[in-house]
């Protein structure tokens, strides 16, 4: 099953083969570069149905570190339409997530350290639901008035509208991780008294105004994912059992697609890390609410993955790490299973026997293409 199609909405994947969003740190002012074009362009070449940029923040007080990749402002969308495109050419479709860091945003890359950055380096103070930092190495948050909330809600529509113009085709929500949207689903990071705090109705409304949000401006024909963390692994967090009826909620709203992942709303969670270990919270979720979802997590192996699959735990499975590792994972086992998907030509010295080819990225053609095509090099 692991290369079957799969139909959402009016569009198809090619496989059940999906990348995973990776923060790469690697943006100056929330633009994309060649960094991004390379690491998501490298994975189309190598055969996922659907790849995913990045944590893509919807406002520049959203990024997690001054680093992060960017929606928020107009000028971004240019170069992210030039790596859509390059996607698209190899079969793949692209897709983003849009995100919003709340209280763990202003913080350095993970590679410089894990700790806030001063307003007077380039750092910001962050928003959450209430005034609590994620830890003590992190900056203190400022708790959103409802002005605040209504302006974030407005910032993830625009953002989506930008992601339209750039050409991607399906936009996946994050509330998973501790970031903005997940703070206000726990009860360990939300306190609040009004009415974005307190029942899990009230904890919901944040991400269920995003999503209806975002849908009005999303096309009917493209499919909205959310991320979520299914369960904070905390003793009076969010759980499971909530997370199924936050799903009850949001999919009636225009939601197709469900990532379930977990953790990450406080540091010190006990979190039995091993081999597929969220793939029972897709499972779950799928079997309890009939919406598709995502296995993530420690997923490495095409017999584990396509396993998953297969006992229908989850309709794709979403990859990140076996990626950093071999780009081109999809073709690799597509040949070991002896199931032949298309090489793109450029690659074909090294392909077995009788593989089939994507058909190579023409020139412009006609001289008046042509003499534009050189005007542009100089």
């Amino acid at each position: 099953m692991l290369f079957d199609e799969l139909t959402i909405r009016e569009l198809t994947l090619r496989n059940r083969i999906v990348v995973s969003p990776m923060c790469q740190y690697s943006s100056l002012d929330g633009f994309a570069n060649d960094w991004h074009l390379v690491h998501l362009g490298s994975r189309a070449v190598g055969g996922a149905s659907l790849i995913f940029t990045e944590a893509a923040a919807v406002s520049a007080e959203g990024r997690i570190s001054p680093h992060d990749l960017g929606i928020y402002k107009d000028e971004h969308i240019e170069q992210l339409s030039r790596i859509t495109s390059f996607l698209r050419d190899q079969g793949s479709i692209p897709g983003i997530q849009l995100a919003h860091a709340g209280r763990k945003g202003s913080t350095l890359r993970p590679w410089e350290g894990n700790a806030a950055v001063p307003e007077s380096k380039g750092g910001w103070k962050p928003v959450a639901p209430s005034a609590i930092p994620f830890s003590a190495t992190y900056p203190q948050p400022v708790a959103l008035d409802e002005n605040g909330i209504q302006g974030l809600v407005k910032s993830f529509a625009a953002a989506a509208g930008r992601a339209l113009q750039a050409g991607f085709q399906v936009i996946e929500i994050h509330s998973a991780h501790g970031y903005l949207l997940h703070e206000f689903l726990s009860p360990i990071s939300n306190k609040r008294t009004d009415s974005y705090g307190g029942s899990l109705e009230n904890r919901c409304r944040l991400l269920g105004e995003v999503v209806a949000a975002v849908r009005k401006v999303w096309p009917a024909a493209y499919p909205l994912f959310v991320r979520i963390s299914a369960t904070d692994w905390i003793e009076g967090g969010w759980d499971l059992d909530q997370s199924v009826q936050l799903v009850e909620k949001i999919a009636p709203l225009g939601v197709d697609l469900i990532d379930c992942s977990s953790g990450g709303i406080a540091p010190g969670a006990s979190i039995p890390i091993r081999a597929g270990y969220q793939v029972p919270f897709a499972r779950e979720i799928r079997n309890e609410t009939d919406v598709m979802t995502g296995a993530v997590g420690l997923i490495t192996s095409a017999n584990q993955a396509d396993t998953i699959l297969r006992e229908e735990s989850a309709d794709i499975v979403i990859m990140a790490r076996e990626f950093l590792r071999q780009p081109y994972w999809p073709l690799q086992v597509a040949h070991d299973l002896g199931f032949p998907i298309p090489w793109p030509v450029q690659y074909l010295r090294a392909a077995p026997d009788g593989t089939p080819t994507r058909e190579p990225i023409r020139p412009p053609e006609g001289m008046d293409a042509l003499a534009e095509h050189d005007a542009n090099l100089e």
